[in-house]
C-alpha cells in the first residue's frame, strides 16, 4: 500500500495498514522566495518518510498598502477584494507547483489557510480586534467577509494548483476569543469559506485551534478531516468526537511533548495515539505546530512507532 492508496482508503472510511502520519512545523521562511520554501518543505517531508505534508503558510495575509494597524473603520474599510495572484501569495503559489510537480501521485499535501478572523488578527489588528467588534461590528463584518472572498480565492487556486485540500486553522477556544464573538465574528466567516470549496477536494481539514475549545459548535462545518489538539490538558478525546462527527480525525499526538520527553517515551505516546484513534477514518498527527528546535532523533522515533503493526515490537 503506498503513500496515496493508504490516504485514500482512510478517506473513504476503509481499513490500513497503518495510520497515515504527518508531524509539521513553521520554517520561519516568510522572508524568503517559494523556491526556498519548497526546497526546505520538500527536503522535511522526504527526510521523515511522512505519509501526507501538510504544506504550511508562512506568507502573511497580504496587508493594504500603507497601513500598519486597525483601529477604526476607516482602517476596515482598506481591507478589499483583490487578485490572489499578483499578491504576496504569489510564492506560495510557486511553492505549491514546485511541490506539485515534485509528489503528484507519490502522496497527498494539503495547504494551510488562517481564517478571516486570525487573517486580520496576525496582519494589523493583534491587539484591537475585541474594541472592533465592540465599536465597529458592522464595518468588521464587512471587512471578514471580503476577506474570506480573498481566502476563497486562494484556495481555489491552490487546490487547482494541486493541494488535495485546505487546512484550514479557525480559534475555537475560550482563551482566545469568547464564544459569543466566536460565533457572531468567526465561525460564519470560516464556514464561508469551507462551503465554498466543499468537495472540491478530498482532504479538506478544519483545525479547530486551541486548549479549552468549542467543539460542539465546530461539527458542523462542512469538511473531510477534523484536527485539534486531542491529547491537550482539556481535549476533547478522538472517542467522543468520533461519536458526533462521521468524518474522520486527525490526531493523536500531543505536540507539547515531542522536545520534552525521550524516544522511548514518544514510542509509547505513539502506539497510545494509535490505538485511541481506530482502525478507521483517522490520521496520525499533531495537534498543533511543534516546535522547531525538535531532535530530529524523536521524529524518526515517532513516525516508526506509528508503523508498527498492532501487537509487534520496534
Amino acid at each position: 500500500m503506498n503513500k496515496v492508496e493508504r490516504v485514500d482508503r482512510v478517506l473513504k472510511g476503509e481499513g490500513v495498514d497503518y495510520p497515515p502520519i504527518s508531524l509539521w512545523y513553521h520554517f520561519g521562511v516568510q522572508h524568503a522566495d517559494g523556491e526556498q520554501f519548497a526546497r526546505l518543505t520538500l527536503q522535511y517531508f522526504r527526510h521523515y518518510d511522512f505519509d501526507f505534508l501538510k504544506v504550511m503558510s508562512d506568507y502573511y495575509y497580504p496587508a493594504p498598502v500603507g497601513l500598519d494597524a486597525v483601529h477604526t473603520r476607516e482602517d476596515l474599510e482598506r481591507f478589499t477584494r483583490f487578485d490572489v495572484e499578483r499578491s504576496d501569495w504569489r510564492e506560495q503559489f510557486k511553492a505549491l507547483s514546485i511541490i506539485t510537480r515534485e509528489i503528484k501521485g507519490r502522496a497527498h499535501f494539503i495547504d494551510t489557510v488562517f481564517d478571516p478572523w486570525q487573517s486580520i488578527r496576525r496582519t494589523l489588528a493583534g491587539e484591537a480586534m475585541e474594541h472592533l467588534a465592540l465599536e465597529e461590528p458592522q464595518a468588521l463584518h464587512d471587512a471578514l467577509d471580503r476577506v474570506a472572498d480573498n481566502l476563497i480565492a486562494y484556495s481555489k487556486k491552490s487546490l487547482s494548483i494541486g493541494a488535495s485540500g485546505i487546512f484550514m486553522s479557525v480559534p475555537a477556544a475560550r482563551e482566545i476569543v469568547s464564544r459569543e464573538l466566536f460565533l457572531t465574528f468567526v465561525k460564519p466567516y470560516a464556514m464561508k469559506v469551507f462551503r465554498a470549496v466543499q468537495g472540491l477536494a478530498p482532504m479538506n481539514t478544519a483545525h479547530i485551534h486551541g486548549e479549552d475549545l468549542y467543539m460542539e459548535d465546530c461539527l458542523d462545518f462542512p469538511v473531510s478531516v477534523l484536527s485539534w489538539w486531542d491529547r491537550g490538558p482539556k481535549g476533547p478525546s478522538l472517542e467522543s468526537v468520533r461519536q458526533r462527527f462521521g468524518g474522520c480525525l486527525m490526531g493523536g499526538i500531543d505536540q507539547a511533548l515531542l522536545t520534552r520527553r525521550s524516544p522511548a517515551f514518544m514510542k509509547a505516546h505513539v502506539r497510545e495515539g494509535v490505538r485511541l484513534g481506530g482502525n478507521q477514518r483517522f490520521f496520525l498527527a499533531n495537534g498543533c505546530s511543534i516546535d522547531t528546535w525538535v531532535n530530529p532523533a524523536i521524529v524518526h522515533a515517532v513516525v516508526a512507532a506509528a508503523r508498527v503493526p498492532p501487537g509487534g515490537a520496534d
